[in-house]
């Protein structure tokens, strides 16, 4: 079975978050903040794997690295 995985980015010029599934081009639907994408994402699909995109720097990380919510 395929590995089920969601991913939560921010879009730069729309300024909101989009919930993607590997390798779509467009997005399974999209939220204003975060938090309200990560749920949408759980709602999608509950038993995928939830990825977010780092949009700051920090000492353990930069914005190109995923983590999980």
């Amino acid at each position: 079975m395929a590995k089920r995985e969601l991913y939560v980015e921010r879009r730069e010029q729309e300024g909101d978050y989009a919930i993607r599934r590997p390798g779509a081009r467009k997005a399974s639907d999209t939220e204003d903040t975060q938090a309200e994408a990560i749920d949408r994402a759980k709602e999608i699909d509950p038993n995928a794997a939830i990825l977010v995109e780092r949009v700051r720097n920090t000492n353990r990380g930069s914005r190109d690295k995923w983590r999980k919510p």
